[in-house]
């Protein structure tokens, strides 16, 4: 009777699981979908004014904008992939590293075929760095989603040490929204672009930890 109950709760447990992700999943889609549309319609985006002029009238400034531009260098694309590289040589699972790599190679394709599709150009004022490439979505803020949230979940999964757990999932839980307001914050991307990141992201990354722990878990 108490294995059946257990059981139960099992099974209970995994059914609100599914559903909590495939609510997050569609509501994610769904929005995502409408800023897209507003994107490529070339539609007013009244959250990329009302950040932008909220920044810019209370919280720029000289020494804020240098701590800012160290945030943004030390999480660029190349640096997650100097990241990436190093925990691939320290990690002695070799399905750890090779979902690492997936992870990272996976959304870097997406994040770029999206750009060249929607094609939108980055904002013209404002600018406190200089930035190439198309605007939407940002690609620091989609990269740092999948990548430091993938990390979030492997430290959840494999390690066992409190002291070190816990400390550096909140660590890498509120790094990401810091990398994505910094590159509103140098005025190198739309609110749009950043909330878009996240959101698609976050669609990447449920579906990409669903498949790979799978993998990670087979023997």
């Amino acid at each position: 009777m108490h294995s059946l109950l257990i059981y139960h709760g099992e099974v209970l447990q995994l059914c609100c699981d599914e559903y909590i992700k495939y609510t997050i999943l569609i509501l994610c889609s769904v929005i995502f979908a409408i800023f897209t549309y507003k994107v490529v319609a070339d539609k007013t985006i009244y959250i990329d004014s009302i950040v932008y002029n909220y920044i810019s009238n209370n919280i720029i400034n000289k020494n804020r904008t240098e701590i800012v531009k160290v945030i943004t260098n030390i999480t660029s694309p190349i640096m997650v992939i100097i990241t990436a590289l190093i925990l691939v040589l320290a990690i002695k699972d070799k399905k750890i590293k090779i979902s690492l790599v997936i992870n990272l190679l996976g959304i870097t394709i997406i994040n770029n075929l999206i750009k060249v599709i929607i094609a939108r150009p980055r904002p013209e004022i404002n600018k406190l760095v200089t930035e190439t490439g198309y605007s939407f979505p940002s690609g620091h803020s989609i990269t740092s989603m999948v990548f430091y949230g993938y990390l979030v979940y492997l430290t959840y999964k494999y390690i066992n040490n409190k002291k070190i757990k816990i400390p550096l999932i909140i660590f890498l839980i509120l790094l990401i929204p810091t990398i994505g307001l910094s590159r509103i914050y140098l005025g190198v991307h739309y609110a749009s672009d950043v909330l878009c990141g996240f959101l698609l992201g976050t669609i990447y990354l449920i579906l990409f930890i669903s498949i790979s722990k799978k993998y990670l878990e087979r023997k």
